[in-house]
């Protein structure tokens, strides 16, 4: 049976750039926590591609924010980019983009 999510990793640069299809929600957030935290824990400079993310709920912006912290703890790059209409709207509203790099596109990284 499918969650409504799945993940995709590839580097670019020398970020490792960590993709979420699909629903971040109170039923993927358990399995999303779990996969970024990995990516977190084994790479520098994460960046999670928000562009093929279709919504996201409280319990996906706490994926986020937690995920966040922890590289923020151990000094590790960590950014968002890619996210667009009701996805943007949401990071905005909740104040994410003040607590994390939002960029537009993959080629804005630095």
């Amino acid at each position: 049976m499918s969650t409504g999510i799945e993940f995709k990793s590839t580097n670019h640069n020398d970020w490792k750039i960590f993709s979420i299809v699909g629903r971040l929600d109170t039923v993927t957030a358990p399995e999303a926590d779990k996969a970024v935290a990995t990516a977190v824990k084994e790479n520098d400079k994460i960046a999670l591609d928000m562009t093929a993310m279709d919504y996201i709920s409280s319990a996906g912006l706490r994926v986020l924010l937690r995920n966040a912290k922890q590289a923020k703890r151990a000094k590790k790059n960590f950014v968002l980019f890619g996210a667009s209409g009701m996805i943007k709207e949401v990071l905005e509203a909740s104040g994410m983009d003040m607590l994390v790099k939002i960029y537009e596109t993959l080629e804005d990284l630095p």
